[in-house]
């Protein structure tokens, strides 16, 4: 458990609609969906005065402050504006150690709470309005030398600043404060006072931290070409050197153009760090160099400053590539548009669509937003945006304004998102979302923001460094008087300290976990899954155990009515009428089917009764008023809960037979007169028993349902698919209560669902992640990992990339560190700087090009990784 003085109260206008009342159930929910959720220890509401406050407890190492938001907000709640949330991405992508002292300069602002960026060029802060502008912070972002990305086609601004509520609420300015626990030292978390900075010039520090490599001769390539010509210098020098051809003054003069092309960039690194007033490795190795050349080493100081050059340009390159695998999504969707108004059409920007314009898409061109179609059949690519490589087929909606007020339920088969490819049918799409609020456009946005966000394991590393570093120049200190208690001179000593130096600095350290982290959270992305930061990406590749929802998850979701069994005396239209005139009242999955199911059946020959009353009762079924009487549909196990009430022998009798048969039953009641059982079945989706042997094979050792249905239907649907456990009859909070239950069984618990109905269970969860959600709204901000695609088959890739890169990074990990162990005492004992740096630089280079193949990861690779995983997910 984290340290609890690292915790920090957040007070948060709650402003849930149509909620007056604090202790109103829609309340209660809400706090039981935060508390549950791993980093937040405590949420409650708070009572004085002014209107209530919603209180939040959490561990900013585990979660950010604009997860919080994204969690409140998915649960009906709305966020006061005083927080600020900034996310972009800069120009060109960065070092790992530039992007972390980028962070470091960003948290020491006054007013901001939280800053990540990553090495890709993503930033992402969270801001007191009342203490920086947004304004301000970009304006800071360009002395460090960040400047935003141009906005890309999708009509997704890079800079996207997001506010929770659009009207500021009266008292707002003294609500949402952050305070901190007693202890907590705000300034070690970059939550520093207003006045703690007065009169600092920041703008000094850092300048050009974002290390500009376009600004070069060469462009991006300007970098390598210096470290090449380095290396050309160095190897032409060595060789005259050794053959003593030339002039005597020519290889020395040769090592230092070497000198001067390798170290140019080292140098305004170093620059950069000292005016921070930070001692990091650039620097480090800039006095290892000059030690040699003091000592008369230049051939091995020039190969010291040629590879760590290389490496540094490498490393620039290979973060180049993650980010241009991300980058490619924000160029899905077309930048033009051709729009139907008033009878003629017009091509316009994307940017410039509003909702119900009516645009015209051709065959095989990408559609430029999220849309239902309203004229024309097609089949449609989705792979862009859900990963589903089966195009779908599409047809016109019956009623498009109604499908845009209800975009999220819409059916697939109306459907249709920015970015995606038409088939061979012209189409018409009535637009539902804007450019920016389209699904390609926000999970451009949340991947980026997932780029910024640090991992545990990057967390880690970073705490480590903080500690090794300095314990490193101390020995290099006591290394360069060693000549005291050994007989040798001091440029022995000097030389010796100096290659300890080189050999212990962490190189590979600081770009082995992001590296991991940035490819495989852009391969998800690729793939139709969308990973939310390091965490979730780390926890879902070494958990265990794998909870999921049953209705529309593990099945069809799509219910239908299968069985009308009505009591003697009373005939079979008597039961459905009865049945579809109360079901017709409600929403619920069940309800639709039978309502369906009955007006099939009954073909409008019976008058419905009037219905009148109509209320659900949780998780157990529907009461009315009908002909002066009480109707009430239900489980059968509601009937043995209602007070002087119990199930006939022949109801229970008919009960028992259906659910046998693995049916879903309601009992009907009228009055107090049982009219009979009404029986629906939801089939198993056909994917489900392979991708259960799939994560099997991926090392998942519990597969476990939890439903809402009886246990009898459970454990037939989990033995049809193969799950290694079934839990029925579970109301709402106690799904909430089993995922806790084996979360602290088994440590870590990922919960599959829709990210709608299951939010609470998911929010309590390891790893919530939810299926289908390119169309809900929902599911995007809830779910730790969404899997793009209404499609159960996206989950073993989604674990076993996780398991992927959780192994690349211990591997990495191993690599890196491995070496600094063995080359400290390698290089006290003797081995010289130019073998040191080639150890060290090609450790780097290691971790960086094994990282990289996560971009080129394919669902094949499941097996072997799978059998290498119950060692490291025990770990």
């Amino acid at each position: 458990m984290s340290d609890p003085t690292t915790r920090l109260r957040l007070d948060l206008p709650l402003l849930l609609p149509e909620v007056d009342d604090a202790d109103d159930r829609c309340v209660g929910r809400l706090i039981t969906g935060l508390s549950g959720r791993p980093g937040i220890s405590d949420a409650h509401v708070l009572r004085g005065d002014a209107a209530p406050q919603l209180c939040i407890h959490y561990d900013p190492a585990q979660i950010s402050i604009g997860r919080v938001r994204e969690l409140v907000q998915s649960a009906g709640a709305q966020v006061t504006e005083r927080f600020g949330h900034l996310v972009l991405r800069a120009d060109g992508a960065l070092h790992a150690r530039a992007a972390r002292r980028v962070a470091t300069t960003l948290r020491s602002m006054p007013g901001v709470l939280e800053a990540d960026v990553a090495a890709s060029g993503a930033v992402r802060i969270e801001f007191d309005r009342q203490l920086v502008s947004t304004q301000a912070l970009l304006e800071r972002l360009g002395a460090l030398g960040l400047r935003a990305a141009a906005e890309s086609p999708a009509g997704a601004a890079n800079t996207h600043e997001l506010t929770g509520n659009d009207q500021r609420e009266a008292g707002a300015d003294h609500a949402g404060h952050g305070h901190a626990d007693g202890g907590h030292d705000r300034k070690r978390h970059g939550h520093a006072e207003a006045g703690d900075h007065a009169g600092h010039d920041h703008a000094k520090a850092g300048d050009h931290a974002g290390h500009d490599h376009a600004g070069g001769p060469f462009g991006e390539k300007s970098e390598l070409v210096f470290a090449g010509t380095a290396g050309a210098l160095l190897v032409v020098g060595w060789l005259c050197e050794r053959a003593a051809a030339g002039a005597a003054w020519l290889p020395m003069s040769l090592y230092v153009a070497a000198y001067f092309f390798g170290g140019y960039y080292t140098v305004r690194e170093a620059i950069d760090n000292l005016r921070a007033r930070r001692f990091e490795i650039d620097t480090l190795m800039l006095v290892a160099a000059v030690g040699a050349a003091a000592l008369g080493k230049w051939a091995e100081g020039a190969l010291l400053l040629f590879l760590f050059s290389l490496g540094h340009s490498l490393e620039h390159y290979a973060m180049g590539r993650a980010r241009k695998a991300i980058e490619a999504l924000a160029k899905l969707a077309p930048e033009t548009a051709v729009v139907r108004r008033s009878g003629a059409t017009e091509e316009v920007a994307v940017s410039a669509l509003q909702v119900t314009d009516v645009v015209i898409v051709r065959p095989n061109e990408r559609l430029p937003a999220d849309g239902v179609v309203v004229v024309g059949n097609t089949s449609v690519n989705q792979a862009p945006v859900t990963g589903e490589s089966v195009p779908v087929d599409k047809r016109p909606v019956a009623d498009p304004q109604d499908a845009l007020a209800a975009f999220d339920r819409v059916s697939a088969e109306h459907r249709v998102f920015a970015g995606t490819i038409n088939g061979s049918g012209a189409i018409e799409v009535m637009v539902a979302r804007r450019a920016e609020q389209s699904t390609m456009a926000r999970v451009v946005k949340m991947v980026t923001e997932a780029e910024a966000q640090r991992s545990p394991t990057q967390q880690f590393t970073e705490r480590f460094e903080r500690i090794f570093v300095p314990a490193v120049l101390a020995l290099v200190v006591l290394l360069m008087f060693a000549g005291l208690v050994i007989d040798e001179p001091f440029s022995a000593s000097f030389y010796r300290a100096m290659a300890v130096l080189v050999a212990a600095s962490p190189c590979a350290l600081a770009i082995s976990v992001p590296s991991a982290v940035l490819s495989g959270v852009a391969r998800a992305g690729r793939g139709g899954v969308l990973v939310k930061g390091g965490g979730p990406l780390e926890n879902l590749g070494t958990l265990t155990s794998i909870a999921f929802d049953k209705t529309g998850t593990l099945t069809e979701g799509k219910p239908r009515l299968t069985d009308a069994v009505p009591m003697p005396g009373v005939s079979e239209d008597e039961l459905l009428a009865l049945s579809q005139a109360v079901e017709q009242h409600s929403d619920h999955p069940l309800a639709s089917a039978v309502v369906a199911g009955a007006t099939e059946r009954l073909g409008g020959r019976v008058a419905l009764p009037e219905v009148s009353d109509v209320k659900s009762i949780t998780g157990r079924g529907v009461q009315a008023q009908v002909g002066g009487q009480t109707v009430i549909i239900g489980k059968p196990v509601l009937f043995s809960e209602l007070p002087g009430s119990t199930l006939p022998v022949e109801v229970a009798a008919v009960n028992d037979e259906l659910v046998a048969a693995g049916r879903t039953t309601m009992v009907v009641r009228h009055g107090q007169r049982f009219l009979g059982v009404i029986a629906v079945m939801d089939t198993p989706r056909p994917v489900a028993a392979r991708v259960m042997a799939e994560l099997r094979e991926l090392g998942i050792e519990r597969l476990i349902m939890i439903s809402g249905d009886n246990q009898q239907v459970a454990e037939a649907v989990a033995k049809s698919v193969g799950l290694t456990e079934a839990r029925g009859d579970l109301m709402p909070e106690q799904k909430v209560d089993a995922i806790k239950v084996l979360r602290d069984k088994h440590g870590k618990v990922a919960m599959v669902g829709d990210g709608v109905n299951d939010a609470p269970a998911m929010a309590n969860s390891t790893v919530g992640i939810a299926m289908g959600a390119a169309g809900s709204d929902v599911a995007l901000e809830t779910a730790d990992v969404a899997l793009m695609a209404d499609d159960l088959a996206q989950l073993p890739f989604a674990v076993g990339l996780s398991r992927s890169t959780s192994r690349i990074i211990k591997q990495n990990l191993y690599v890196s560190l491995g070496v600094v162990a063995v080359l400290i005492p390698a290089t006290i004992f003797g081995l010289n700087i130019g073998a040191a740096v080639l150890f060290h630089e090609g450790s780097t280079l290691i971790v960086v090009v094994n990282a990289l193949r996560l971009l080129a990861y394919k669902a094949s690779e499941r097996a072997a990784i799978g059998a290498a995983v119950p060692s490291s997910a025990a770990a």
